[in-house]
C-alpha cells in the first residue's frame, strides 16, 4: 500500500508504512494470541465452524442488506458490545500493543471482556473498527466462542461513552487460515468512508505442540444504524 490512509473522520492520518507495521502487528497477534495459556476447553477440537457452502464463509442468506448509513458524529470510547444471536453482551476495554508489536487483548482472567484496539477507529466513526477477544481459556469457553457460527445479516451493537448505540449488520464471516494471511483485507476498509466492524478470534484446530490455532475467524459488519441509547 503506498500514500496515506485516513482510518477515521477526526483527521488522524497514518503514513502507507506505519499502516503496513500496525497490519504486520495485528497479523502477530492473530497468529500467536493463542501462546500464552491458551487451549480448547475440551480436547483438539475445532471451534464450531463457519456455515458455509465455500470452506471459510458464512453462507450467503436470500434477503438483501440494510443499505450502510454515514459515520456517527464524533469517536467516544466503545463500552460494551452485544451480539444478541450469541448471547453475547460484554464489556469493552481499550488495548494498544504489547512489547513484541502485537495487539494486546484482554487478560486470560477477563476472557469474557473484548478488546477495543485503541490506536484505530472507534465503532461508528469511518474506517475499521477492531474488536478482539479470545475464544477459550484451557478451563472454559470465552466470550467469541461461537463467533464462527454467526451469520450474514445478524445485528452487532455497540454502546459508546457518549450513551450513542452504533447498530451494525454482519455482511460476512470468515475462517482465515494462518498461511493465507491477507492482513490488508481483513483489517482494512471495504469501502472508503463507510463506518464498519471487525470482531476478531482465534479458530480452525489447535496445535498443542506449537499452542497455538491453524486460523482466525473474523466477521465484518458495516454501520447501518444508531443513535441515543
Amino acid at each position: 500500500m503506498s500514500g496515506e490512509v485516513r482510518p477515521s473522520n477526526t483527521g488522524r492520518l497514518m503514513t502507507g508504512t506505519a499502516w503496513v507495521v500496525l497490519l504486520l502487528a495485528l497479523w502477530l497477534w492473530g497468529k500467536d494470541v493463542t501462546e500464552d495459556g491458551l487451549g480448547p476447553a475440551a480436547g483438539d477440537a475445532a471451534r464450531p465452524a463457519a456455515q458455509s457452502g465455500q470452506p471459510g464463509r458464512a453462507a450467503a442468506s436470500t434477503r438483501p442488506l440494510p443499505p450502510a448509513v454515514a459515520p456517527l458524529d464524533g469517536s467516544p470510547a466503545p463500552q460494551r458490545v452485544t451480539v444478541g444471536a450469541l448471547d453475547v453482551r460484554a464489556v469493552v476495554v481499550p488495548r494498544g500493543l504489547d512489547a513484541q508489536g502485537a495487539v494486546d487483548p484482554p487478560p486470560l482472567s477477563e476472557a469474557d471482556t473484548v478488546g477495543w484496539y485503541a490506536g484505530g477507529p472507534a465503532p461508528g466513526e469511518a474506517g475499521a473498527a477492531l474488536l478482539v477477544g479470545h475464544v477459550d481459556t484451557e478451563e472454559d469457553e470465552a466470550v467469541f466462542y461461537g463467533l464462527s457460527t454467526l451469520e450474514r445479516g445478524a445485528r452487532v451493537s455497540v454502546t459508546r461513552a457518549d450513551g450513542t448505540v452504533a447498530e451494525f449488520t454482519v455482511e460476512d464471516v470468515e475462517q482465515v487460515e494462518r498461511d493465507a494471511f491477507d492482513p490488508e483485507r481483513v483489517y482494512g476498509e471495504r469501502h472508503a468512508g463507510r463506518a464498519e466492524l471487525r470482531l476478531i478470534t482465534c479458530g480452525g484446530t489447535f496445535d498443542r505442540e506449537e499452542r497455538r490455532y491453524s486460523a482466525n475467524v473474523v466477521v465484518s459488519a458495516y454501520l447501518t444504524g444508531g443513535g441515543s441509547a
